[in-house]
């Protein structure tokens, strides 16, 4: 079991990785097209800027699930470098547990907006804002995840790299 959830982690981690990436990609793409439109042109496009935050929420929420299963969230690593033995153990619980509430939480409530928001357009697009609200719940279920992996399989890369 314990290998199948952490084969299915590495290609979920490997997915949110590329995809958070293609989309900082296309946010700069649109950032430099506003800049031409509106200083070259003198034609400032209307949707650019709208469409660069809904993108931003996507990125985000994609990244923190890279940066969960990497282990390089800010948590309590003072505790965790100080913690041996069964300590050590009982924080990584309580780190594992206070993440999963989290997400949880947010889980719920994004799913919630989501609902709430699936009437609303965006102001330059005829687009349900619901698709950028999707990055919350979706964002949260797959955080829930990598913190499932990441106490499975601990990768400690803020520890290491710590001075």
């Amino acid at each position: 079991m314990k290998s199948f959830l952490l084969a299915i982690d590495r290609r979920i981690t490997a997915l949110c990785m590329w995809v958070a990436c293609a989309i900082l990609a296309v946010i700069s793409c649109l950032g430099l097209w506003q800049v031409i439109a509106r200083f070259i042109f003198s034609q400032p496009s209307t949707w650019t800027e709208e469409v660069m935050r809904r993108l931003l929420i996507w990125m985000v929420m994609l990244g923190t699930v890279v940066a969960l299963r990497q282990g390089a969230l800010i948590s309590v690593d003072l505790m965790l470098r100080v913690s041996r033995g069964a300590w050590r153990t009982t924080v990584r619980w309580i780190i594992t547990t206070v993440n999963c509430a989290f997400f949880s939480t947010v889980l719920w409530f994004g799913v919630d907006l989501v609902y709430r928001v699936r009437f609303q357009t965006f102001a330059s697009l005829d687009l349900s804002m619901s698709w950028a609200y999707a990055a919350i719940p979706a964002g949260a279920f797959l955080a829930l995840l990598a913190t499932v992996a990441h106490h499975a399989d601990p990768h400690h890369n803020e520890l290491s790299t710590a001075q």
